[in-house]
């Protein structure tokens, strides 16, 4: 990307070491994709997705897992839904299905997600 990257803040690679990764290396290429974009200066801004940064993050009821499960996958995609390295494909299901399980759950982009 044509960047000069001369470091990574040590609590972003603790963050990258501590994050489980369900999207696999889709999701880890997205998130590292994301942060070479949006870094002006000479250090690599990382926003790392925090659920697996602390057990709690797990609990819940299955609705309120699979919206923060869904949520997630929304956020390291830029909030792309369907096509190569969209939410539905991290997420292992058809992007109709995807839209559906939003809806169905209330999610939308402009809703306050932290």
């Amino acid at each position: 990307m044509g960047k000069r990257i001369e470091s990574i803040p040590q609590k972003d690679i603790e963050a990258l070491q501590t994050y489980t990764w369900p999207g696999n290396v889709r999701e880890l290429r997205n998130v590292t994709e994301r942060a070479m974009i949006i870094t002006t200066g000479p250090v690599l801004d990382m926003d790392v997705p925090r659920i697996g940064q602390s057990g709690g993050d797990q609990c819940g009821t299955l609705k309120e897992i699979e919206e923060r499960r869904i949520i997630e996958a929304l956020n390291t995609t830029g909030w792309w839904v369907s096509g190569k390295d969209g939410a539905a494909e991290i997420l292992g299901t058809n992007p109709k299905t995807l839209e559906s399980r939003m809806k169905k759950l209330g999610i939308q982009r402009n809703k306050n997600n932290s």
